[in-house]
């Protein structure tokens, strides 16, 4: 099995020639045996930092004022998640984050509205604390699931498929985009002493999801039954593959399973922004005929994407919220 996270480039893909094409898919299904890839991007470094100055300022407002912004029946989708709320399947502790939620909402009237009004309603934000919050996130959001469109058709080609296999099922995707903030560990319960960790091992319930960059250490990937820090280099994406994913390679591709540890070294908090790519709710996830052979007998009975994520969300505490 592969044991190391390979750093690939989007842009060799995208405008070089055949062998280059050729190396980015062999590169790519080589990493994603750890279910981790570093991919070189093109997205604006200052709408990064920009993007970053508002949460920043967002978290750091008074826990009563980010409280303005929980949505209630939202199930996580959108608006602010508090502190020791979402806990990994594994564990029955929560973990030590908390969390702002958004992503795009849709006309009114548009079937997929009706019918999942908690994955498309409009998105929460911060405006009344951070004005020009709605435009910043907004643009991020937008930037983001661009990205993650272009570097699934790196993995459709991989996989037999058509190149432009996902992007049917990316259009109008119910995409969800996390600000992440961990404080420090010595501010949890009992002074970080009951358990809790920033984010317990767990795998993402989507098809991949895109980590640009983290103001600390933390992230963790599982491979071989070890934990392998996972850090991008400056100016890649972290990408990790998703359950939505496994199901549809019938487990040629599997979940990136990976956790979120404070490093004993850097003793300050983490703020990171992460997005999950989702096919459009209705989506069938069944495995790609080129995925399923003799030797790989389809593992995986057809479920719709929208079953799949309300499955989870129950599992790690969020239906309800």
């Amino acid at each position: 099995m592969m044991t190391e996270i390979l750093d690939v480039d989007l842009l060799a893909f995208e405008q070089g020639n055949s062998n280059d094409r050729l190396a980015v898919v062999d590169g790519v299904m080589r990493s994603l045996a750890t279910g981790f890839v570093y991919a070189r991007h093109d997205l604006s470094e200052g709408m990064l930092d920009e993007t970053y100055g508002v949460l920043d300022r967002f978290f750091g407002l008074p826990i009563e004022a980010k409280e303005q912004y929980v949505a209630a029946g939202s199930r996580g989708q959108t608006g602010y998640t508090g502190l020791l709320v979402e806990t990994a399947a594994v564990s029955e502790t929560p973990d030590w984050k908390e969390m702002l939620n958004w992503g795009a909402a849709l006309p009114t009237g548009h079937p997929l509205r009706e019918r999942y009004p908690h994955r498309y309603g409009d998105p929460l934000f911060p405006s009344g604390h951070i004005p020009e919050s709605p435009h910043v996130l907004s643009t991020f959001h937008d930037n983001l699931v661009d990205l993650q469109t272009r570097f699934l058709r790196i993995i459709a080609t991989g996989i037999g498929a058509n190149e432009n296999f996902f992007d049917t099922m990316l259009k109008h995707g119910s995409h969800l985009t996390r600000a992440i903030n961990y404080p420090p560990m010595n501010e949890a319960p009992n002074s970080g002493n009951d358990g809790h960790v920033w984010a317990e091992e767990h795998g993402d319930i989507n098809l991949i999801t895109a980590l640009p960059r983290a103001t600390s250490r933390g992230l963790q990937v599982k491979v071989d039954g070890r934990w392998v820090d996972a850090t991008a280099p400056d100016g890649y994406v972290i990408i990790n593959t998703g359950i939505m994913l496994e199901r549809l390679t019938n487990g040629l591709i599997p979940v990136g399973w990976h956790r979120v540890i404070a490093d004993p070294n850097e003793p300050q908090g983490r703020l990171s922004v992460v997005q999950f790519c989702h096919p459009t709710p209705w989506t069938i996830l069944s495995p790609v005929p080129s995925t399923v052979s003799a030797d790989r007998p389809c593992s995986f009975p057809a479920m719709s994407a929208g079953d799949c994520l309300d499955q989870v969300l129950w599992e790690i505490n969020l239906s309800s919220e």
